[in-house]
């Protein structure tokens, strides 16, 4: 009787070790869900939460308050979240799904006048490199969001470089 109980014991023990790992797989095969939706509230929202000053880094090579050119401000701070970061050091071409540029815009006297931020969400907008744009006062009022005609006409410039013109991603 004693061994047709350890026996038992032993066989449900291994049938839930083998159900956990069944689940383990599922969920790892599963595509991760974006982190943000593509949404101005939903973007600026991430953005305080992480606490992108403090937490990201900026955009190597780049300073707080280097010179920038129009239409983003004299002055620029360019911050990344960690898979744009990865993407940008590796020399990968392109930045993965999930990256977020935020871009500080200053006036001549160091005054924030614009926050500018590119999100590139999985199929969100093929013909423009997937990037929802996003523009932001100071306060976080959203002054342009989605597929932002402005952005992409001019971004489109750098096609090449995954619409990116801060630096590049090769």
């Amino acid at each position: 009787m004693k061994k047709i109980l350890v026996f038992i014991v032993l066989l449900v023990s291994m049938s839930l070790a083998l159900y956990g790992f069944v689940l383990a797989q599922e969920k790892a095969q599963k595509p991760k869900k974006e982190a943000v939706e593509a949404s101005g509230t939903a973007l600026w929202d991430h953005l305080k939460k992480v606490d992108y000053t403090k937490k990201w880094k900026m955009w190597p090579g780049k300073t707080a308050l280097y010179k920038g050119t129009e239409p983003h401000g004299v002055l620029l701070t360019t911050y990344v979240n960690g898979a744009a970061l990865k993407a940008i050091e590796g020399k990968k071409g392109k930045l993965p799904v999930g990256s977020i540029i935020a871009k500080e815009n200053y006036m001549p006297d160091k005054k924030l006048d614009a926050i500018t931020v590119m999100y590139k969400v999985k199929g969100y907008n093929p013909e423009a490199g997937d990037w929802f744009w996003a523009k932001y006062a100071p306060d976080g009022k959203i002054e342009a969001e989605g597929k932002a005609e402005m952005c992409i006409k001019c971004h489109g410039m750098k096609k090449d470089n995954d619409y990116v013109f801060t630096g590049p991603l090769k």
